[in-house]
């Protein structure tokens, strides 16, 4: 590995100053304490959805924050609300374009969280046996979680649930790729050093997203 092809000391560089500056994970930018416990992975997996349509990312940030400051924090807050106070939650976020989709598939997904894993999302880590594809197929079941939701929950998740880690998905490896960085997880894994693979993560989406937040990074 060089420093030419992304490795080496400037590689480390550039990755410390990435995280350094923009490693806050999108869970913590919603306002989310994960911890392997039923609500922070319930708020996550709301966040997950709202992250999923094509809406900017700031936006869905503060959708999931309107609707934890609306009480809805849980599947059973979630199902048992009024669609219309789901819809008016997303709109005081910004989440209008989507809203109306988005409010019922929250209520949708709530009821399957309840009826399938008791309200608690670490039944259905217990059901996926440590077996990261099954996981993401289960994911994909709640509704509104496609492939790229069910890869943002996994790259949130992994400082709590280790099975992913390191889970670097394509979105995360073209930031790496922008930066002139190798696009291999285990060669960015020992770069980042001790950094937490979920914030390593979080910091190269934002890459990813945005050029001159990477040019900035890049260039320092």
């Amino acid at each position: 590995m060089t420093e030419a092809d992304g490795g080496g000391r400037d590689g480390g560089r550039v990755l410390h100053e990435l995280v350094e500056a923009h490693g806050e994970t999108f869970a913590e930018e919603a306002g989310i304490t994960l911890k392997d416990t039923p609500q922070p992975l319930y708020r996550l997996l709301v966040l997950a959805v709202l992250l999923s349509a094509r809406i900017r990312g700031s936006v869905a940030v503060a959708a999931a924050r309107e609707l934890a400051g609306a009480g809805l924090r849980d599947p059973r807050r979630m199902a048992g609300a009024d669609w219309q106070e789901r819809v008016d939650a997303l709109g005081r976020g910004g989440y209008r374009r989507y809203d109306e989709r988005t409010a019922t598939q929250l209520g949708e997904g709530a009821e399957l969280v309840l009826e399938r894993w008791g309200g608690d999302l670490r039944r259905m880590h217990e059901e996926a046996g440590g077996d990261v594809g099954t996981l993401r197929d289960l994911l994909q079941e709640v509704p509104g979680l496609g492939p790229a939701g069910a890869d943002i929950f996994l790259r949130e998740v992994q400082d709590v649930w280790p099975e992913p880690a390191p889970y670097l998905d394509a979105k995360a490896l073209s930031g790496a790729e922008r930066l002139g960085l190798p696009k291999d997880p285990d060669r960015l894994v020992a770069l980042a050093g001790d950094t937490p693979p979920a914030h390593l993560a979080a910091a190269l989406v934002r890459a990813a997203l945005d050029k001159k937040l990477a040019d900035s990074v890049s260039s320092g």
